[in-house]
């Protein structure tokens, strides 16, 4: 198998992928091959079902709390005047 070495990863970079190998529970070479094959797409994980995993659990509770309650009054209240 073959190997490569990155140079002059920048600090954001940096911090970004080793947040991810803790979250995941994995090392920085095993996140940084999935990383690089989700950027392929080729991941095993690169389905339909879960390409939009990544953005889960971004928001603060408040903030999801505060999305569901505008939600809920735009979606959830009928006009009776549209629809005449």
């Amino acid at each position: 198998m073959k190997s490569i070495t990155i140079h002059g990863l920048d600090e954001t970079m940096d911090k970004l992928i080793r947040q991810n190998a803790q979250t995941q529970g994995t090392s920085l070479n095993k996140t940084i091959k999935e990383l690089l094959r989700e950027s392929l797409g080729i991941s095993k994980k690169h389905t339909r079902k879960n390409r939009f995993d990544k953005f889960y659990g971004i928001w603060s509770k408040k903030e999801a709390n505060e999305f569901d309650k505008i939600i809920q009054e735009e979606f959830e209240t009928i006009d009776d005047e549209e629809w005449k």
